[in-house]
């Protein structure tokens, strides 16, 4: 299906990629992973034509057709909704301008339109449209709106249908989960999972990888490599492979060293010249491994942690509230102790941001009561927090405005790296900087001097897998109260202690993590399989499983059969490095007795004495040949040992 060969691409002294090669066949589901800047979405606009690789070939089968949802900023007109979502061909996308330039039903261009409308079997493909639209969390009044009203993540979201509905052979997705709630999310990870076509999708969502990626294609260190497995499996191979790639190195390494000074201990003599140049031709045709890249190390940070607040933080009594005729919520009752961490989840517009504002007092309420805990301070983290930021100041000198005591500039500028914001990015202006850079700085500035209550809606969006580890580590310290709104599924388990589910301006607490929350819910059971990325089994049922199908030793007889192992191979290290330095001294002596036989026959003995030292001769040469067999035996079994140590 497509076919990418050898590619290379460089802007000026930065080479994203070299050799970059891949294969995907019908039915293929990928992962495109990298650090952020590697050349994720460049490979993707090299595939799509748009971006020309200073070397290599991208193929595709005759026939093929693409689908390829931006990360951002897909462009739509005048079109509505439904017609957007219809829109999968050129010709359709003609028929239906043709249909809004000429309103007159009668009018021979809309009849011809609409004959042709027909013959595309246009009306079913409006049925699936519908259907796809409203698992997407479309209303059904919303699809005949004009599809350029809607805000930014709306309209990625109607293409994100129309690439559903078209169905392409290669469907091609630059973080699709970036706008979509856990609700949406599962939903769209079931089209995904029965999608006919091949997918190749960029993601920093680790659930969703796993849920749907069937092997994942890594580019570092200007490398593409590819892994079979979803995510998880990536990074155990991964992990494999490097150690592999380092003990290979390591042990080659040794071996040069060797070869070395056997070289340079037996050059000057005349007599060993001949093999001494044998292994220095030896030393010529190897082909080198690379010393193995390390990785960036993990970035911990410690922040200053907030005062104390009361054990009561947020109190909400009877609250009701509503934009306009639109009522979210009516006699709210809830409530947050010290030290809990809450992550809020439901439908697409039940109100959790809402929930974030009322707290934050960003939005007024129209009954109840909204009381605040003895000595806390709030933070709240959304998009409008970005317009706090001055756009005349440098990202350094905004990070720092206002650090607390005992803060320097080099902690901060650790915590700026984290999040993407490092180098001389450090100097540019807030103006200039992308909003996804913004947001990331403004959560820099949250994490630099924290309230005790913070407030974070979709903390992990423009954040790649590093950041939001990073992220991750930071609240796991934090110790005060969190209320947050994600949908990606690896930060919620890894903080959450408590789930509050928002729907039709109703709350239900589960008093547990998020498993327990799909364990419990009424609907966990339709959703868990969906939004976990896993199974419709619970994580504990399928290690249970699992651990029951083969069987294991203790956790005593593993230590113990380990460290046995690693006893073993330390010892037969020890004695083969022992035998080889014992077989190059016997080699250098046979070597000198070999000279010294040399100049015996230079001399012409008696007959006798020349039969005599044609048999030492002999004798001397079987000895080095045999020495220097077991020499080489030797070497390579140590680097067999060596490499799986």
């Amino acid at each position: 299906m497509l076919t990418v060969s050898n590619l290379a691409k460089a802007y000026g002294p930065q080479t994203l990629f070299t050799d970059a090669t891949l294969r995907l066949l019908p039915g293929d589901r990928c992962g495109l992973v990298g650090p952020n800047g590697a050349g994720k979405t460049t490979l993707f606009s090299i595939i799509l034509g748009e971006v020309e690789a200073d070397s290599g070939t991208v193929e595709l089968e005759r026939g093929t057709r693409i689908g390829f949802l931006p990360q951002e900023s897909a462009p739509t007109g005048e079109e509505t909704v439904l017609q957007l979502a219809t829109s999968v061909s050129p010709e359709m996308t003609e028929i239906y301008a043709a249909l809004r330039h000429h309103p007159d039903p009668n009018a021979p261009e809309n009849l011809s339109a609409i004959e042709r409308f027909i013959e595309l079997d246009g009306y079913q493909l409006e049925a699936r449209a519908q259907q796809v639209l409203s698992g997407l969390a479309f209303a059904s009044e919303d699809i005949d709106q004009p599809a350029n009203r809607l805000s930014g993540g709306w309209i990625m979201r109607a293409h994100l249908a129309r690439l559903l509905v078209m169905e392409p052979d290669l469907l091609i997705l630059d973080e699709p989960t970036n706008h979509l709630d856990l609700e949406t999310l599962g939903w769209f990870q079931d089209q995904l999972c029965n999608y006919r076509g091949a997918i190749l999708t960029i993601s920093h969502d680790r659930a969703f990888l796993n849920a749907i990626c069937e092997s994942i294609i890594e580019i570092a260190h200007q490398k593409v490599t590819r892994y079979t497995g979803n995510f998880d499996a990536y990074l155990i191979e991964k992990k494999a492979r490097e150690e592999q790639l380092l003990g290979a190195y390591q042990n080659q390494q040794r071996e040069i060293a060797h070869l070395e000074a056997f070289v340079n201990r037996f050059r000057a003599q005349a007599n060993k010249a001949s093999q001494a140049q044998s292994r220095l031709k030896q030393l010529e045709k190897m082909e080198r491994i690379e010393a193995p890249l390390a990785e960036a190390g993990t970035i911990h940070f410690n922040f200053p942690q907030p005062p104390r607040s009361g054990q009561r933080v947020v109190t909400l009594n009877q609250v009701g509230q509503a934009y306009g005729a639109h009522r979210v919520y009516r006699d709210l009752d809830f409530s947050l102790e010290r030290g809990e961490r809450v992550v809020l989840v439901g439908p697409n517009g039940a109100g959790k941001s809402t929930l974030l504002k009322i707290i934050a007092d960003h939005v007024p309420i129209d009954a109840g009561e909204r009381i605040i805990g003895h000595n806390v301070t709030i933070g709240y983290f959304s998009q409008q927090r970005t317009e706090i930021l001055d756009p005349e100041k440098t990202v350094l000198d905004e990070a720092t405005a206002k650090l607390p005591q005992g803060m320097n500039e080099q902690q901060v500028r650790t915590l700026l790296g984290a999040f993407l914001l490092k180098g001389d990015a450090v100097f540019k202006k807030i103006k200039v900087l992308s909003g996804g850079e913004k947001s990331r700085l403004a959560l820099v500035k949250l994490l630099l001097d924290p309230p005790n209550l913070l407030l974070l809606d979709e903390p992990t969006t423009h954040l790649d897998l590093g950041s939001i580890d990073a992220l991750i580590r930071a609240l796991s310290d934090y110790k005060g109260s969190v209320i947050f709104v994600s949908h990606d599924v690896h930060f919620i388990r890894a903080l959450a202690q408590k789930v509050v589910r928002i729907e039709s301006g109703r709350v239900t607490q589960y008093p547990g993590d998020y498993d327990y929350y799909l364990f419990k819910s009424e609907s966990g059971d339709a959703r868990s399989g969906l939004i976990t990325g896993l199974s419709n089994k619970r994580p504990e049922q399928a290690k249970a499983e699992a651990k029951a199908k083969t069987p294991t030793l203790s956790a005593k007889e593993r230590r113990r059969a380990a460290a046995q192992a690693r006893e073993a191979q330390k010892h037969e290290r020890k004695a083969l490095e022992k035998e080889i330095k014992t077989l190059e001294a016997a080699i250098i002596d046979l070597e000198k007795a070999q000279g010294a036989l040399n100049e015996r026959f230079a001399k012409g003995p008696a007959d006798a004495d020349m039969r005599k030292l044609h048999f030492e001769a002999g004798k001397l040469e079987a000895a080095l040949q045999e020495k220097n067999q077991r020499w080489e035996t030797a070497v390579e079994r140590l680097s067999e040992v060596t490499t799986s140590a």
